[in-house]
């Protein structure tokens, strides 16, 4: 567990079983959770002027189809870093296996590179805006064409946008199955210990769906 070459092995099992639904999903959402550790950084707070013990934890990213929870792409960070920059290589590795047609996000995922990237790769971001935003498109039409459609048609767009939610699903499916907190003592072991999280419930989601939907999982895309 401790040793960093696994962290990319289990990284391309995750990818391997995922390709297995490729046929089944085109549309995805991307969000982020937190898996808690045994571990307490310090940091200091101004307000109280004094150190402050919190429990540390690792912090997954990824991407999931809406209609079966399958994990397509993951990325985790020891900190709280910001969801936004993580969207590109999610959805860009999700688009080597998949016809994505939607990527759904909530408002921490909107910016207007985000948008374009979605956009090039024949797909509808549905990324709500932030507040006090405008439609200015600084050489970005994507943003100005889905910020007109989040004003003018916004319960259309609402309703694309909810699937989402099924990314907060996913995240309980692992946190349920697997559990919310990590048992490893060293940062590299932690995040192969959510890693194998997730790529055990990818096989419990390939199993699953070879009885409701009678796919033969197909994990190298032959």
């Amino acid at each position: 567990m401790e040793n960093p070459e696994l962290t990319p092995i289990i990284k391309d099992l995750i990818t391997i079983t995922s390709v297995a639904l490729a046929s089944v999903e085109n549309d995805f959402t991307i969000d982020s959770s937190g898996f808690g550790t045994s571990r307490f950084v310090k940091w200091f707070d101004h307000k109280y002027g004094k150190e402050v013990d919190t429990r540390a934890w690792v912090k997954a990213h990824l991407v999931c189809g809406v209609k079966t929870n399958i994990v397509t792409a993951v990325q985790l960070t020891m900190s709280n870093e910001h969801d936004t920059k993580f969207l590109p290589e999610l959805v860009m590795q999700t688009a080597q296996n998949f016809t994505v047609k939607e990527v759904s996000g909530d408002k921490a995922y909107s910016s207007r590179a985000n948008l374009e990237l979605i956009n090039e790769l024949g797909a509808v971001p549905y990324i709500p805006f932030r507040k006090g935003t405008t439609g200015r498109a600084k050489n970005a039409p994507t943003w100005k064409k889905m910020y007109h459609y989040f004003e003018f048609n916004n319960a259309e767009f609402l309703e694309h946008y909810h699937k989402r939610s099924n990314a907060e699903t996913t995240f309980h499916m692992i946190k349920s199955k697997f559990g919310d907190s990590v048992r490893s003592k060293t940062e590299v072991a932690q995040v192969n210990e959510v890693l194998l999280k997730v790529l055990c419930h990818n096989i419990c989601v390939v199993i699953q769906e070879m009885f409701e939907l009678g796919i033969e999982p197909d994990f190298f895309g032959s």
